[in-house]
């Protein structure tokens, strides 16, 4: 439902996707999900109305700390997960998208 809901945000807002992976088809472990940070300077995780943003740059929580926020209950990367520059945002939050892509 959530990437539902990423899709239907994106698309409206004219946001170019550069590249799309089926997370039902394509699974992330924690090893991949932490590889996905290199290069990020800030994560935007959102999980129901909570909201959480870290500067990876100054103060980069531990690596357990990352993964509870990057991880689903499946033990695979949570959907969506969208990089945008260097912000990576994991989970759907409309705040979220609309902070990071500046609407």
């Amino acid at each position: 439902m959530t990437c539902q809901n990423a899709r239907g945000f994106l698309g409206p807002a004219g946001v170019a996707v550069g590249e799309t992976v089926d997370a039902s088809k394509v699974r992330l472990g924690p090893d991949e999900a932490l590889a996905l940070l290199d290069g990020v300077r800030t994560l935007v995780a959102a999980k129901g109305k909570k909201l959480e943003t870290f500067d990876l740059k100054t103060e980069r929580p531990t690596d357990a700390e990352l993964l509870a926020r990057l991880m689903g209950p499946t033990g695979n990367l949570r959907a969506p997960t969208a990089r945008v520059g260097t912000t990576l945002v994991v989970g759907y939050s409309e705040a979220a998208y609309r902070q990071v892509l500046g609407d």
